[in-house]
This record gives structure tokens, C-alpha cells and sequence, in this order.
């Protein structure tokens, strides 16, 4: 990898601006003054420090988001806050969120750069499962969730899959394995009734950390990485 795309990937400036900074003798390749922005460097095995301070190489950036109602799960869109950019601050490029959830719908968003995770996710083939608390504006009886679970007509061409429903004392939970449009609103429909509050508490074996506030994000651990990419295997 040339030196300038990797200190661009990291976010220490612009391809333009990175000449001026190697070209002031800031950065240095197993402590030796670069002097080219087009120096090969493996990133996972040579130390490259700009003003002294190591730059921890990261391939690709993880982050679980407590999504707040408002925002939309989108790169960009229009005049309305975006899930992308409640994260600026770290300052990483090419992120998107994985799924998406809707505007008024709060909890769970992972948030990456890494495209080939993200794809495996949401791949209707791979039937990893997204579990949400639902709160509505009718009691669910057990005849609504068993028609919930067995599959329901919400207007496409194929009743929805096979679906996991249960009462929790915080309102029904429910399992899907599939992500179409306003889904969740419209199986309750289909049984007669219609969401007051939609929150996503998990997606593979990946939980939301009960900790996160509403609105704030943190970096996922190597393990719960490991989780999100076995999830759907």
C-alpha cells in the first residue's frame, strides 16, 4: 500500500495535503523519515508514526449505534439528520449503516466500512435475524402471534417467512430473517393493529448493549466483530 493512501485512510489529511506534511519529515516508516508519498509500506507489519505517535492501522471500522427516532439510516438525505453523521467526529470515510431501520424507529444499527460484511448481513439468502421490542396500539392476542410467526400477507407477492412472536413485560418481541420495506408496521397491520413505538434490540448474535444512551455510538470489540461475521452462517 503507497504510504499517502494509507495516512488518507487514516485520516491524517488529503492526498494534497499528505505531500506537504511527508515533505516536512512528519512521518516516519519503522522510525526512518519517509520522504515520498508514493512509498510502499505493509500496514500490518511496518510502524508508521506521524509527529512520533504510532498510527494503529485498522482495515476496516466497526461501530454499534443506539439509533434515536429522527435520524434516517442513509449516507445522505437532504435536510434530515443521517446515522452516518451522528458519527463525523471519527472522522472515517465510505461508512454506511447495515440495513436499514426507519426514521421514527430507534435501537441497534451497526456501522461500517466494511462492504463485504455488510452484504453478507443483509442478504436475504443468509436469513440473519433481527429481533425488535414492538409496542402497539392494540393488545396482541395469541391467535396475532401465531399468524405473526406462521407468515402473513403484507401485500407483496409472498407472505412473509416464518417469524419468532413472544410477550416480554417491555411489549412484544418479535424475530424476523427478512428486511423488506416497513415490514414490521406492516405484519402488524396484517393482523389488524399498528405500531405506536418500534425498537431493534439485536441482529445476528449481536446485542445492543443496554449501556449505549439513545443517540450514542462506540466502537465494536474484536468479539463482538467475530459475532457479526458468523451471524447467518
Amino acid at each position: 500500500m503507497r504510504i499517502d493512501k494509507f495516512l488518507a485512510d487514516n485520516s491524517i489529511g488529503s492526498r494534497k495535503e499528505l505531500k506537504g506534511i511527508i515533505k516536512a519529515g512528519r512521518i516516519t516508516v519503522n522510525g526512518t523519515q519517509a520522504k515520498d508519498p508514493g512509498m510502499h509500506i505493509d500496514p500490518e507489519k511496518d510502524l508508521v508514526a506521524v509527529d512520533g505517535s504510532v498510527i494503529e492501522y485498522e482495515r476496516f471500522h466497526y461501530y454499534m449505534l443506539n439509533k434515536p427516532a429522527g435520524t434516517v439510516s442513509s449516507v445522505r438525505e437532504g435536510a434530515s439528520v443521517t446515522v452516518v453523521e451522528l458519527l463525523a467526529a471519527e472522522n472515517v470515510k465510505n461508512l454506511s449503516p447495515v440495513g436499514r431501520l426507519d426514521k421514527d424507529t430507534e435501537g441497534l444499527l451497526i456501522i461500517t466500512d466494511d462492504g463485504e460484511l455488510l452484504h453478507r448481513l443483509i442478504s436475504p439468502s443468509r436469513h440473519v435475524e433481527k429481533e425488535y421490542l414492538v409496542r402497539t396500539e392494540k393488545p396482541v392476542s395469541d391467535e396475532d402471534m401465531k399468524r405473526l410467526e406462521e407468515g402473513v400477507d403484507i401485500g407483496d407477492d409472498k407472505l412473509t417467512l416464518p417469524a419468532r412472536a413472544f410477550m416480554q413485560s417491555d411489549g412484544l418481541h418479535l424475530i424476523i430473517t427478512e428486511g423488506r420495506f416497513h415490514q414490521i408496521k406492516r405484519m402488524l397491520e396484517a393482523v389488524d393493529n399498528k405500531v405506536t413505538y418500534l425498537k431493534r434490540l439485536r441482529m445476528g448474535g449481536l446485542l445492543l448493549d443496554p449501556e449505549l444512551a439513545n443517540g450514542k455510538y462506540r466502537k465494536l470489540s474484536d468479539e463482538e466483530i467475530t459475532i457479526l461475521k458468523t451471524s447467518g452462517e
